[in-house]
């Protein structure tokens, strides 16, 4: 067998997350001749998932000169328990204290993907699915709060466990915070899911919800109607629904939370929100009653890209994790471009960081993955978000109520704080300018921690110092809105920024001429993984143009509609090993 350096690679690919592992195993699959790299000792990349081990590794290797990914910052882990003080499957008595550390896999960007979601498709049709498991999620929350009562006045909390004499607008979960000279009281309530759950709320009068079902009707069928909205299309998405459907800030809120948009309302706009709220609705349904989102089992994304890479290296890729990219040598490159070189046009060397030079026809990453002079960034403005992950010492069953007759179990809630719930009577918030804080709820049936336990990952638009206080203090709230005794704790917390340069894809501007700024053209660039809290489908455009480039395909040629559409072969049930 021929070693790396005497092989002729069509195409050598740094880094393992999602959107670097589909694209290798398309080209494998399609008989390319792939090196996939990455210097990282882990597959996944900014996509990652970790025991708590291994996370706090990771945090140890961002903050030192070795960084394995300069897109994380500000790292901090907080625990009140050691690992290993209770062990896996360990009953809901023992969920007090911190399992063994492989007992848990958190992910470092966990997103939810819509039924509707082109990556699911993809899945299916590159038989990759065989290999996943996905749950369910079920309710959206929003939080907020409402009038602030005297000190010392006494608590009354509603019961957050429904029982089936419960109605739809009573399932909420109260909680008061002390405060000084008030304290305010604040709740949680749930989304409507349709039709049946807005007229079942009492909170709501006939009239606005005659606008709120108008506005549902219309969303369903938007893209036909532009008359309706595109000469707002750049305006302000709640101006829009103020003045075309005359729904109050109340009645917006909800709305607002289905689409998900780490931006402030000021910067969402209605072009961007109408088809996030047109995919939520329109997915509900499709894999069972009452949801339209799911998440991928044990890590999310971070378990896609492995089965991925497993399923590439069945089809002939040669992976090497510990091992990145140090220097495309530009001569080479430049009298490639003369001459036919070992009988490929265009052919390069590139320098490995074990000290193999290697030849090939294409180099694919993102500009993180790849050696900075061989990169310039060309996706716009970096954008930055405050993070956390929170191991919780409760299942918090009241964020997963049952979905509908016939559904599967939630494994998986979503709860919003909309600008401005948390900030106290003193502090001054320019209206509409403050990002609204998301909370994803993963139960234990995701396989992200035992039972008895729950794990919490909040993000907020904003930098690391007033950015974890938002987080701290929307923890703290969603907490204490749950009745339970004991009361929830959080067992074992990390803080981290995230960049990106982009903070939702609708700001990246999908370009089909990839390559480099003043570089090869056969270097192709990745965009760095979205801040968004959903899937991002125009990723899968940008892996399908690559893979079209380099097997030389043109988007009408015979054969261009075979892009991860495989048949059977061998299955992949093993691990990759680190050198493959």
């Amino acid at each position: 067998m021929e070693s790396i350096s005497e092989t002729t690679w069509d195409v050598l690919i740094s880094g393992t997350g999602l959107q670097q592992s589909l694209l290798a195993l398309a080209l494998s699959r399609s008989g390319k001749k792939v090196l996939h790299v990455d210097r990282n000792g882990f597959y996944g990349g900014p996509e990652a998932a970790f025991s708590l081990q291994e996370v706090e590794e990771w945090a140890r290797a961002v903050e030192s000169d070795s960084s394995p990914s300069p897109l994380f910052s500000n790292i901090s882990i907080t625990s009140t328990h050691q690992p290993g003080q209770a062990s896996r499957g360990t009953s809901t008595s023992d969920s007090s204290k911190l399992a063994l550390s492989r007992a848990y896999c958190l992910s470092l960007s966990p997103q939810l993907i819509y039924s509707r979601s082109a990556l699911l498709p993809i899945l299916v049709s590159s038989k990759v699915f065989r290999q996943l498991e996905f749950q369910a999620v079920g309710s959206w929350w929003v939080y907020n709060q409402s009038q602030a009562v005297p000190a010392g006045a006494p608590s009354s909390t509603v019961d957050p466990n429904p029982n089936p004499g419960t109605t739809k607008e009573t399932e909420e979960c109260q909680v008061h915070e002390e405060r000084s000279p008030k304290r305010r009281r604040g709740e949680l309530k749930k989304v409507p899911n349709g039709r049946e759950d807005i007229f079942a709320d009492s909170t709501i009068d006939l009239r606005s919800k005659r606008s709120l079902m108008k506005f549902l009707r219309f969303v369903a069928d938007y893209e036909n109607q532009p008359d309706v909205w595109e000469s707002r299309a750049s305006s302000s998405f709640s101006d829009f629904l103020s003045d075309q459907f005359n729904l109050a800030p109340s009645l917006q809120t909800p709305l607002l939370a289905l689409t998900m948009t780490p931006d402030a309302p000021v910067g969402t706009t209605t072009s961007s929100a109408l088809p996030r709220i047109a995919k939520h609705l329109k997915s509900i349904g499709v894999f069972g009653p009452g949801f339209g989102a799911i998440i991928s089992k044990w890590g999310g994304e971070a378990e896609i890209s492995q089965v991925a890479c497993r399923a590439g290296a069945v089809g002939g890729g040669v992976y090497m994790l510990g091992n990145s990219v140090e220097l495309v040598n530009r001569k080479a490159v430049d009298e490639a471009y003369a001459a036919v070189v070992d009988g490929c046009e265009g052919l390069m060397e590139v320098q490995l960081a074990s000290g193999d030079n290697v030849k090939t026809k294409w180099v694919v990453g993102t500009e993180h993955d790849l050696p900075t002079q061989n990169t310039a960034s060309r996706f716009g403005v970096e954008f930055t978000s405050a993070k956390s992950i929170s191991v919780i010492s409760s299942p918090l069953p009241s964020l997963f109520p049952a979905i509908a007759e016939g559904a599967p179990p939630a494994a998986g809630a979503v709860v919003v704080f909309p600008p401005g719930s948390l900030h106290t009577e003193t502090e001054e918030v320019p209206e509409g300018s403050v990002p609204p804080i998301y909370v994803i709820a993963h139960s234990s049936g995701t396989g992200e921690c035992p039972d008895g336990q729950c794990v919490l990952y909040a993000s907020v638009s904003a930098e690391s110092g007033h950015g974890y206080t938002l987080l701290d203090k929307a923890i703290k709230g969603l907490l204490e809105s749950i009745k339970s005794d004991p009361s929830p704790e959080v067992l074992y917390q990390i803080k981290y920024t995230q960049t990106s340069t982009s903070s939702s894809p609708d700001k990246v501007e999908l370009d089909p001429q990839t390559s480099i700024p003043n570089s090869p053209k056969n270097v192709l660039l990745f965009p760095p993984p979205s801040l968004d809290l959903v899937f991002d489908d125009s990723i899968l455009e940008r892996v399908k143009t690559f893979w079209r480039m380099i097997i030389g395909r043109d988007e009408d040629e015979e054969g261009a509609g075979d892009f991860m559409a495989f048949g059977d072969r061998e299955e992949f049930g093993t691990d990759l090993s680190d050198d493959e």
